[in-house]
């Protein structure tokens, strides 16, 4: 899609409200400006309908499940209705099971917890380390970053040729990567897996506030993602998709709400009866709000339209990735090309620049907040950096480990929420400080770079 093309898209739909939209942050050099929240990767703002929703709530908090009075009343069906509106906006089919967690981390190590025995992993090294590390108790194979998504594909067929074809198995992937963006071919690799008799979870958490998601026509197993991510508060997840292995694995929490029924046995001890259903995995008091929020940003989204949504990214990357690419001195990380699809997530390196001390001055003098570092994706970062020369420079973040290069990058992520003038802010100022340099010093304080005030 041409500039020009998308720009006339934005008629159609204009940024969504969200909250700390016009907050200002003071500036090193003096003054303030409207900060440029351009980290959304990390944490997507919440959107004003969300936060109206769930003020409007608020006074009628109550228990659940374990109420009769009206507020509980409400309250239960609140919940439980925030369940539906999420299946709906995940198009699970009959019989998926949708559960409340913390956060894609927790949904991720839920699943995990819930294995059958002898169940072998297959995990991408490009995984953000929620979808990497969770399968401590089971034979996980790690598969080699992919430089195209066919082969990606292939990589995974040939791992699962070569596996025990009459034990369980599960392949985790990533919808769209955390650092580079780029979407992952989901739905030839819930085929594969399938051909091969594996299951798939899909890590939405980058996916899901971009893209449509279903769980049906992408044909994964399950799908997990955070609501901080989707325009909702911190503190609340979803795993969705198959009953079974849920329905039979230990309750990933033991406690109320888990159990439907406890008696003490003659010897002394206690039986207890589980539920089958997603209470299972969700004992003790739930959280309310973080599910209610979630339902709301899904309404949300929807309402406003997926295809406006992306027609609008679009325009926004192309500025971005135009912009950067005006400037020799930056590089801009790939895996699988400048051609291949993506959302507002974009990593690179500035020759002659340590990360971290240019994202802090981007911060300090531009009021502009992106991230830099690894990202939770070490494995990834290593693999894009590993072969490049690296200088910690004056400034700059944690050394590296014995043996190791110090590597890091930065990454802009942006979404639904952001103005035109924050991506054109951040190119102007990448740009700026690229030939003019820092107009302040920086030190480098707990592993982190910062301006050094101390003149």
């Amino acid at each position: 899609m041409s500039v020009s093309t998308a720009a006339a898209d934005q008629s159609v739909c204009a940024s969504l409200p969200v909250l700390g939209r016009d907050v200002t942050v003071p500036l090193v050099t003096g003054g303030e400006v409207t900060y440029a929240a351009l980290d959304y990767a990390a944490s997507a703002p919440a959107l004003q309908r969300v936060w109206d929703d769930v003020a409007a709530y608020a006074p009628y908090y109550g228990s659940v499940h374990r109420g009769a009075g009206y507020l509980s009343q409400l309250s239960t069906d609140l919940f439980e209705n925030a369940r539906r509106i999420v299946a709906e906006f995940l198009g699970c089919r009959d019989g998926d099971q949708v559960v409340f967690t913390r956060s894609t981390t927790d949904s991720l190590n839920l699943l995990a917890a819930a294995l059958p025995d002898g169940c072998q992993v297959f995990v991408f090294e490009t995984e953000h380390h929620a979808s990497l590390l969770p399968w401590r108790n089971a034979r996980v194979t790690y598969l080699d970053a992919p430089s195209s998504p066919g082969q990606a594909v292939e990589t995974l067929e040939r791992a699962l040729a070569d596996r025990d074809p009459y034990g369980p198995a599960l392949v985790c992937v990533t919808g769209a990567s955390n650092v580079t963006g780029e979407l992952w071919p989901v739905r030839e690799l819930a085929a594969a897996a399938h051909a091969h008799g594996a299951r798939i979870v899909l890590d939405a958490a980058q996916l899901a506030p971009h893209h449509p998601v279903s769980v049906a026509d992408l044909d994964v197993d399950w799908v997990a993602f955070s609501g901080h991510k989707l325009y909702a508060p911190f503190g609340s997840g979803v795993l969705a998709g198959r009953a079974d292995w849920l329905r039979e694995a230990d309750p990933y929490l033991a406690g109320g709400g888990a159990s439907r029924k406890v008696a003490r046995r003659t010897d002394g001890g206690v039986d207890v009866e589980w539920h089958d259903s997603a209470a299972r995995h969700e004992a003790g008091s739930p959280n309310v709000i973080g599910a209610y929020s979630i339902a709301s940003a899904c309404t949300a989204l929807t309402e406003a339209g997926f295809d406006n949504l992306v027609a609008r990214e679009r325009y926004l990357i192309e500025k971005v990735r135009t912009g950067l690419a005006e400037v020799p001195e930056v590089r801009i990380l790939s895996l699988f090309g400048d051609d291949a699809p993506r959302v507002g997530v974009i990593s690179f390196v500035v020759e002659g620049w340590n990360s971290s001390h240019f994202a802090a001055a981007l911060s300090a003098e531009y009021g502009i907040g992106v991230r830099d570092g690894l990202f939770c994706a070490h494995p990834l970062l290593r693999t894009l950096l590993g072969s490049d020369p690296q200088t910690q420079g004056e400034c700059g973040a944690p050394e590296a480990a014995p043996g190791e290069k110090s590597l890091n990058a930065i990454r802009v992520s942006f979404g639904a929420g952001t103005p035109d003038e924050h991506v054109e802010r951040f190119v102007d100022a990448v740009r700026e400080l690229v030939r003019d340099g820092a107009r302040w010093n920086y030190r480098t304080e707990d592993g982190r770079c910062v301006p050094d005030t101390s003149a």
